[in-house]
């Protein structure tokens, strides 16, 4: 398990560098009611069922609970994401980033503070379900230590889809952390940058 004085090495995750081609100046703060329009405009060209502004004002009410980061790059939102906290599970519920900045690293920085973030919580394991043919999130999802643990049958509904259910275990363990850290370096190249005051998540 991790120590809690060790979470100390693992702050250095809250804003890690981005790859080649990503924004230079995105950043990730908590979500806020403020964000909205911005993540139901992604939200909206993302899922065929888009969560509503009153469905996300409910999760962000839910405080403690709950954990919604988005990534802001020259003011505007280019991608966000979400957990809910489950006894010893934290659970992915969303993460989307606009298709014209996909495929530039945004995706795996969310989901490395929210990863980071279910640790700092106590987490013991992280799940998510992701479309199978989505094979893009799937290969990101493992670089995470994600296996698949089960198939749920046309569990996306509205595009005859199912999802596969995956689960990282032992995500309190040091060798967890270890694998973020190693992921950090891998979006991160050149180092790790210093925390953008209000957006540590």
């Amino acid at each position: 398990m991790i120590d809690p004085s060790e979470l100390e090495e693992l702050d250095e995750l809250d804003v890690v560098a981005v790859p080649a081609g990503a924004p230079d100046d995105l950043e990730l703060v908590p979500m806020r009611r403020r964000h909205l329009r911005g993540v139901l405009r992604i939200e909206t060209q993302s899922y065929p069922k888009p969560w509503t502004y009153g469905l996300y004002l409910s999760e962000l009410a839910l405080g403690g609970l709950r954990c919604y980061l988005v990534a802001r790059s020259a003011g505007e939102i280019v991608g966000y994401g979400g957990l809910m906290y489950v006894g010893p599970d934290a659970h992915v519920t969303t993460l989307a980033v606009a298709p014209e900045h996909q495929r530039r690293g945004i995706g795996g920085r969310v989901l490395l503070a929210l990863a980071r973030a279910a640790v700092a919580h106590g987490a013991e394991n992280l799940t998510l379900e992701v479309r199978v043919t989505n094979d893009a999130a799937i290969a990101l999802y493992r670089r995470f230590g994600f296996a698949p643990a089960g198939v749920r049958k046309n569990y996306y509904a509205e595009v005859k889809e199912d999802a596969l259910v995956m689960w990282a275990n032992d995500i309190h363990t040091r060798a967890y952390g270890d694998r973020l850290l190693r992921l950090a370096r891998e979006l991160d190249p050149g180092g790790v940058v210093g925390p953008p005051g209000e957006g540590r998540p």
